[in-house]
């Protein structure tokens, strides 16, 4: 066990502690003479921000939005591809390939068709007649939002198709022909036996994802930079600012502890709420 434990303590106990330390720390690289131990001061500072509650709400309805679409979305295109059709294999490779992409190149690519000015979104409502003129998709309040969600579904539809795909192509044919026999419809197919026994699988990539999304900031970085006005920002990108651009250190890392402490919180709820230690245990 010594070097598996010795690689945990070091690739990722080391960092933590350390940024723990940092985080009691007045670590501004604009005054660079005058680091020293602040106590608690900025974890104090996260109650006194106006702007991090806002980031905080934004998060939330970003991982929601997010990760419930690409759930609806993989479930159905997994139950799709678990059917035999002309083609198949076509169309599995296409759904497919959105998780080989880069999460900044599907910014940009986002970032292009919801752009004001020849954006394509915009060429095409304006053909339709359902507006009038240009909308700022990304630059106005209202719609910020709207865009980066949009490029994060589409990319991360995928990853709950192949889970899905894989727990579906698990169960046993003969289950799902007894309880057709027995005068289950399709409904309760569903409901009944194809749910209960992906319901492990169901748990852990909500959870993964959750996770995954909360802490993805590349495609909001790329479209706007969580402006305007911190509309679209979120906590990983609020932390990068932090860090990187105000150069303020110790908040930073006082603002990524806090993150890390609301995931632990929600995998402790989940997990509990869900029951994922008996999920397997009616299979």
């Amino acid at each position: 066990m010594s070097p598996a434990i010795i690689i945990i303590v070091v690739l990722m106990g080391y960092p933590f502690l350390d940024s723990i330390r940092i985080s009691l720390l007045n670590y501004n690289l604009l005054t660079p003479g005058d680091i020293y131990f602040n106590h608690f001061q900025n974890y104090l500072k996260l109650f006194q921000d106006k702007e991090l509650s806002m980031v905080i709400w934004n998060s939330v309805k970003w991982v929601f939005c997010v990760v419930s679409l690409q759930f609806v979305l993989g479930f159905t295109i997994a139950m799709i591809l678990n059917t035999k059709f002309f083609g198949k294999g076509i169309y599995q490779a296409v759904t497919f390939l959105p998780w080989a992409v880069s999460g900044f190149l599907i910014g940009l690519i986002f970032k292009f068709i919801f752009n004001q000015d020849g954006g394509i979104l915009n060429t095409v409502l304006i053909s339709l007649h359902l507006i009038s003129e240009p909308i700022s998709w990304l630059g106005t309040e209202k719609y910020s939002m709207a865009g980066p969600i949009a490029a994060m579904v589409w990319y991360g539809i995928p990853f709950f198709g192949i889970m899905i795909l894989a727990a579906l192509q698990s169960i046993s044919t003969d289950i799902l022909e007894a309880a057709g026999i027995d005068g289950a419809n399709g409904v309760q197919l569903f409901f009944m036996i194809i749910i209960p026994l992906v319901k492990p699988t169901i748990v852990m990539t909500l959870l993964l994802r959750v996770i995954w999304v909360f802490n993805s900031p590349d495609v909001i970085y790329v479209m706007t930079n969580g402006g305007p006005a911190n509309t679209s920002n979120i906590l990983p990108l609020y932390v990068f600012n932090q860090a990187f651009y105000t150069l303020d250190f110790g908040y930073g890392a006082a603002v990524g502890i806090l993150m890390m402490f609301i995931l632990a919180v929600y995998a402790v709820i989940y997990l509990h709420i869900t029951r994922y230690e008996s999920t397997g245990e009616n299979e």
